[in-house]
């Protein structure tokens, strides 16, 4: 049962699409002045040491932030996410890897509320050590909040049934992370289960599922089954830096992030963010992206691109050939030389007309934040260092 560790996989491709999805998210949150709640159901240990026994490994982290490390011609929304990331480097050295507790820590306002939940003995002592050390640096600082109550909780226990209790915030307003291993298969069904029972005790969230894509059939139908929870909009995109070996196993060579009640403006990021991703992480001709969104109602459905083309209001809905989208996730011709590999799908919403191919949602990125002014000192903190655990080849990976 508590076989898997993050530390395994920290910062390959899987958590760059995940956190960087997460701080767009709350970066939207912030430009309302009302507090809300960060929930994440499965949050680890919070820090990850890259040169560590676990993470050095199998050194997934080569697929995800380190490809990005040096990069200078990075789009504006990932280099924030980059530079979040170097805040815990100060040496300028890849040292250090934050999981989503710290990320949604270090974009949160003073003033919201982090709900942190996690099942494994060894990875919430070591987040709730963290936490109480950061506090306690911020203490010796003479740093004091000025809201009442606890900013941060970490709790031990399971997030599909903690998050019951927690919904619907006393704010009103909620971003919840859920990224189970899924190593066993149930978490499948667990995940559908939970967002339905979330969706109607608190319609006004925004859920985030981090999912991994691999051959068993509970992974195939995961995202359909996600699509059509009642009431629902929805944002579906995915990342794939190569081609799935024949028979399944050699990595996790694709993930998705898959948003109920997302910003309006996360897609035009997206498009932005996703095929510069597919060019500099991508191994082989596999690699590719998909970015869909839709209601419960208006679920894709599959059709040609040339149907698409002559339709003003149906939205892009089949993908594109890999050479058919261009810098940005703007639409190029097929014979384009220099587009990068992906596909992109869209739906519209009833009552308005669908956006034209390769159009975002009316608005702007999601905007920027400050980051708080000199590097925490997360070299202190604990990471999930060496522990007596063996890495289990046979079962999925997840980041």
């Amino acid at each position: 049962m508590f076989s898997y560790r993050h530390a395994f996989h920290a910062g390959n491709h899987a958590d760059v699409l995940k956190h960087f999805v997460l701080i767009q998210l709350l970066q939207y949150m912030n430009q309302k002045e009302a507090a809300y709640s960060y929930i994440d159901t499965h949050a680890g240990a919070g820090v990850y040491a890259l040169d560590g026994n676990f993470a050095s490994k199998n050194a997934e982290y080569e697929t995800g932030i380190g490809p990005l490390w040096e990069r200078t011609d990075m789009p504006a929304s990932l280099a924030e996410y980059v530079e979040l990331i170097k805040g815990m480097n100060p040496s300028g050295k890849m040292r250090y890897y934050p999981g989503s507790p710290y990320c949604a820590d270090q974009v949160a306002r003073e003033h919201d509320r982090l709900r942190l939940y996690e099942l494994h003995p060894a990875d919430s002592k070591i987040l709730t050590d963290n936490f109480r050390k950061l506090d306690e640096h911020k203490a010796a600082q003479g740093i004091r909040s000025s809201v009442r109550g606890k900013r941060v909780l970490v709790t031990r226990g399971d997030g599909f049934h903690e998050l019951k209790g927690l919904l619907p915030p006393p704010s009103r307003r909620a971003v919840v992370l859920c990224d189970p291993p899924y190593e066993d298969k149930q978490d499948y069904r667990k995940v559908v289960e939970m967002l339905n029972d979330a969706t109607k005790r608190f319609p006004a969230g925004t859920y985030a599922i981090w999912y991994p894509i691999l051959q068993r059939i509970e992974a195939r139908n995961f995202a359909e089954r996600m699509k059509h929870i009642k009431g629902t909009e929805w944002l579906n995109v995915t990342l794939t830096i190569r081609t799935p070996g024949p028979d399944g196993f050699g990595g996790l060579h694709s993930s998705g992030m898959f948003i109920v009640n997302p910003p309006y403006t996360l897609e035009a990021t997206l498009k932005e963010v996703m095929p510069y991703l597919v060019e500099v992480l991508g191994e082989d001709a596999g690699a590719s992206f998909v970015l869909e969104s839709g209601t419960a109602a208006t679920a894709p459905r599959a059709g040609s691109l040339a149907q698409t083309e002559s339709n003003p209001r149906g939205g892009l809905r089949a993908p594109i050939s890999p050479r058919a989208i261009g810098p940005g996730g703007s639409l190029r011709g097929n014979n384009a030389p220099t587009a990068p590999r992906g596909s992109l799908r869209t739906s519209s919403r009833p009552g308005t007309p669908g956006a034209a191919a390769g159009s975002g949602r009316p608005g702007s990125p999601g905007a920027s934040y400050n980051r708080p002014a000199g590097a925490k000192p997360v070299a202190k903190l604990g990471t999930d260092g060496p522990r007596t655990s063996t890495p289990r080849n046979t079962k999925p990976k997840r980041p």
